[in-house]
């Protein structure tokens, strides 16, 4: 006999059950069919570009800036290298988590960081006589550097990309190793490979002498 209303429930009512398996496969399908927004990835790839850039910058202008005669002091090169750095890092790896939608607080803040950078570089170049490495005028140079994080900060603020990273991280579906998979014909292959190697070193030699042989790194005098 019922003696509350939960018993009266249970006893005339069709028991439910949960299957959290099924659940968790219709979250997990759900999560992995996102779409990548348009703005994320344009986003992420002007974030991972820009570091590009700014590496490719410093490898073609150090070196120049290492032999001048009026190079600056030692300190000041070690705390510029140490923030070219990490601007590359952030940039890039900033980019790289808003496209896994982990966050766009990195994202937002370097862009932040960037318009106040170029600002300052501004009021110095126009205080100071600074060499412009480009034959344009400063207010020119400055408003087309500007853009760039103007732009991010424009993408990176949009609704689609607040709605992605507000869903959280895709979730990985994990696939079957390749190699586990097909362990034989990776064997195989492997093996063809290697004869081929061994046949290429046998039947055609590397020869040591007249116009075909390789130069030699070494000279004697």
């Amino acid at each position: 006999m019922a003696i509350s209303v939960l018993d009266v429930r249970d006893t005339f009512a069709a028991p439910r059950v949960r299957v959290p398996g099924a659940a968790s496969a219709a979250a997990t399908t759900e999560t992995a069919t996102r779409r990548l927004p348009l703005t994320v990835a344009v986003a992420g790839v002007i974030g991972v570009l820009e570091a590009v850039g700014l590496m490719s910058l410093a490898l073609t202008h150090l070196d120049g800036l290492f032999s001048a005669p009026t190079r600056p002091a030692g300190w000041i090169v070690a705390a510029g290298l140490i923030m070219l750095a990490g601007w590359i890092v952030l940039s890039a790896g900033s980019g790289t988590a808003l496209i896994d939608a982990a966050g766009r607080t990195l994202f937002v803040g370097v862009a932040y960081a960037e318009v106040v950078l170029v600002a300052a570089l501004l009021v110095v170049a126009t205080a100071l006589p600074v060499a412009v490495p480009v034959s344009l005028p400063l207010p020119l140079l400055a408003l087309m550097v500007l853009a760039v994080p103007v732009g991010k900060l424009l993408l990176a603020n949009a609704p689609t990309a607040r709605q992605w990273v507000a869903a959280g991280p895709r979730l990985r579906v994990r696939r079957a190793d390749p190699v586990q998979a097909h362990r034989a014909l990776a064997t195989v292959t492997l093996g063809i490979i290697g004869l081929s190697l061994a046949a290429i070193a046998v039947l055609a030699p590397v020869p040591t002498s007249g116009p075909n042989a390789p130069a030699s790194v070494y000279s004697q005098h």
